[in-house]
């Protein structure tokens, strides 16, 4: 698995969310710029799973969120903390929707053989 979540972004809107199963995960919210704005977590806390997370934003229209991508894991918030400091390490922040973190509590990733700019 690649460090960085690679998948095709997909369209955030009832339809597109009826083939989300509610699975526990990891997933990253974009602006119409597909520029990512949230990573998220469905955890085993999270009502319905992905399907519940993304049917929240997609309610709220926070962010400005038109886009997202998933990923099912059950080792999800390992991949929740790595998605966040792959994120950190090509941006040197944050998404502009993960205020509630604080950066230096993550740790430091360095993925290498990828160009970041690329993303």
């Amino acid at each position: 698995m690649a460090v960085r979540m690679n998948k095709p972004w997909i369209d955030l809107n009832e339809i597109s969310l009826g083939t989300i199963a509610c699975h526990l995960g990891v997933y990253q919210l974009a602006n119409k710029n597909y520029e990512i704005v949230y990573i998220g977590v469905a955890n085993a806390m999270t009502k319905f799973g992905l399907k519940g997370e993304l049917l929240s934003f997609l309610n709220r229209k926070q962010l400005g969120a038109c886009y997202f991508r998933s990923e099912v894991n059950m080792a999800y918030k390992t991949r929740y903390v790595e998605l966040l400091q792959v994120f950190y390490y090509d941006h040197k922040r944050l998404p502009i929707g993960n205020t509630d973190i604080e950066p230096a509590s993550l740790g430091q990733l360095r993925p290498g053989g990828v160009d970041h700019k690329k993303f």
